[in-house]
């Protein structure tokens, strides 16, 4: 994967994380301890985010590295849809299970 099409990704991925829990870029930004600007750039993929930086994001965004990073969920986010998931009907537990058979398929 070339460097610009990580930094977008990963990048995509902090936005939809930030925004999935209601926060605007200044209460992130505030948190990292960074400007506005520079979480706007790292989020558009403009720019690298440092070290000491994502570990502040992680605690902001209350996600991994790994997410961050490679897309890939923790346990811990997984288990808020597993509960879900448990709770559902058995013919809707079919339906979400072949929905993600066909996702995965593509």
């Amino acid at each position: 994967m070339n460097n610009n099409r990580f930094l977008i990704d990963m990048g995509n991925r902090i936005a939809g994380r930030r925004k999935a829990l209601g926060m605007t870029q200044e209460q992130v930004a505030e948190a990292m301890n960074i400007s506005i600007q520079s979480l706007s750039c790292i989020e558009l993929g403009k720019k690298a985010i440092r070290p000491e930086n994502l570990y502040n994001l992680c605690i902001a965004l209350d996600v991994s590295a790994d997410y961050i990073l490679m897309g890939k969920k923790s346990v811990k986010q997984l288990d808020g849809i597993s509960k879900k998931l448990s709770a559902l009907k058995e013919d809707d537990y079919q339906i979400v299970e072949g929905l993600i058979d066909h996702l995965l398929k593509e």
